[in-house]
């Protein structure tokens, strides 16, 4: 039985409740799911909508998986769930942590919103993404990845140093960890 080829999962993570703590557990929650190969900045912004509720921190992770979609979204959902995530009906409800499967290499599921159509329009989503592989190119526009950035870029996001660096250390221990002795 041969093993499946992985693919790059580009992965975004957003949080508004304990941020700090959020992102950080869930990068280390999502090494379990294959290899690691960039993180993000970590972004502050605000809240979609005209919404009472903190700020987010929104960041991207870039991992090579061999899972296919609908497993690894319910891989995500569990993580999810671990870091105390409430789904109510508000999709843009306050949330300990959002993790959303955003590009899985080039396949094109609408069912599964593969890719997310928010990368078009979401500088918070964009930004991060294409610090990932800013050559990348998206499956339906085949624009890359920078391309899009550069769009939708403006100054309304402000990266987070402190939970940067928390997740450029978790990546670099992933990494530590893969490499063969």
């Amino acid at each position: 039985m041969s093993e499946r080829p992985t693919e790059p999962a580009f992965i975004a993570l957003g949080s508004n409740i304990e941020p700090e703590y959020h992102l950080p557990e869930a990068t280390r929650h999502l090494h379990s799911l294959g290899r690691m190969q960039a993180v993000s900045l970590a972004y502050q912004s605000k809240p979609i909508g005209d919404r009472k509720q903190s700020d987010f921190l929104n960041a991207a992770l870039l991992l090579s998986v061999s899972e296919d979609p609908e497993l690894l979204r319910a891989l995500l959902r569990e993580i999810e769930a671990s870091l105390g995530r409430v789904r109510t009906e508000d999709k843009y409800a306050s949330r300990t942590i959002d993790l959303d499967l955003v590009l899985l290499g080039d396949r094109v599921d609408p069912k599964l919103h593969l890719p997310d159509p928010d990368i078009l329009t979401r500088e918070h989503m964009a930004i991060p993404l294409a610090e990932l592989d800013a050559n990348f190119c998206h499956p339906t526009t085949h624009e890359a990845l920078g391309t899009i950035a550069n769009r939708l870029r403006s100054d309304s996001l402000r990266a987070n140093q402190d939970v940067s660096r928390q997740l450029s250390l978790i990546l670099s221990e992933g990494e530590q960890a893969d490499s063969p002795r």
